[in-house]
Order: C-alpha cells, then structure tokens, then sequence
C-alpha cells in the first residue's frame, strides 16, 4: 500500500514549506487546537477567507493538521526552526529560557535571603549569589528576545 504524501515528508522539507503566513496560521491553530477558516481570516487579519483556507490546506498536505466537516485539528506538533526554543503549556506558547530564568532567579533570591547574614564570615557566598543572580538576569534577557522573535499569530 502506498504512503500518503504527508508522511514521506522529511522534517527538512516541513521546515522549508512552513513559514510566513502558513506559520502564522500553524501557531494559532496551535493555540487554539482547533479552528475553523473564518476564524483564522479574521484572527490573522486576513484579507479573505480563501487566503486563509489556503493556508490550512497547505498545513494538510504537510500532515500537521485534519478536516473535520470543515474544522481543521491539529495533529502533528513539529519544531520548526523559529519554534525550537519555545514550549507549549496548554494554549501558552513560552520561550524555554522562561523556565531557566525562574529556577535561577528563585535561586538567587534564596541565596540572597538565607546567605546573607554568612556574607562576612565565608565571602563566597556573595561572589556565588551575584554570579547566579548574573545567569538569571542573562536568562530573563534571552526570554524576552526569543518572545519578541517568535511568529505572531
């Protein structure tokens, strides 16, 4: 039996097809699970419906999203390029970086809190407490990059 033409398709070439108003379109269908083509017009400001039906077949045919009586559902999840450092929670896109900064952050604040008064007696501390406060700031700064970076629906 013959494969369908979605499946024979590397992830090379998916990462070629998939960009511009297409992965607008797969990042709000991603948000949303499942959407409908007046929604995506509409949500993405799209000049007409057709435009965004194109969009949502051209993601079919990649094998990334099913019809269903005119609803179209998410099926595959792929990390193109612009999406490798991002996670999805839910309908929450977030940068992976998110999670690093948090764990240093509170880590900083921690050390800052209960290290403090051994400041004086052991001076590393205070070196360890900036250095890990310095790696949380860094963090912080590649999330909000990496969030301004990201495909907008």
């Amino acid at each position: 039996m013959k494969a369908p033409q979605a499946e024979r398709r590397t992830p090379g070439m998916v990462d070629a097809e998939l960009k511009g108003n297409t992965l607008r379109v797969y990042v709000y269908a991603l948000k949303k699970r499942r959407v409908g083509v007046r929604e995506v017009q509409r949500a993405l400001l799209m000049s007409n419906p057709s435009l965004a039906q194109y969009h949502l077949n051209k993601l079919k045919e990649l094998g990334l999203v099913s019809e269903n009586n005119g609803e179209y559902e998410i099926v595959g999840e792929v990390k193109v390029d612009v999406m490798r450092d991002f996670l999805r929670l839910g309908t929450l896109i977030v940068p992976r970086f998110v999670f690093y900064a948090v764990f240093f952050t509170v880590f900083a604040v921690y050390l800052g809190l209960v290290a403090s008064p051994y400041f004086g007696l052991v001076p590393v501390l205070g070196w360890f407490t900036v250095a890990v406060g310095t790696a949380a700031a860094a963090f912080w700064y590649e999330a909000v990059r990496a969030w301004r970076s990201a495909p907008s629906p």
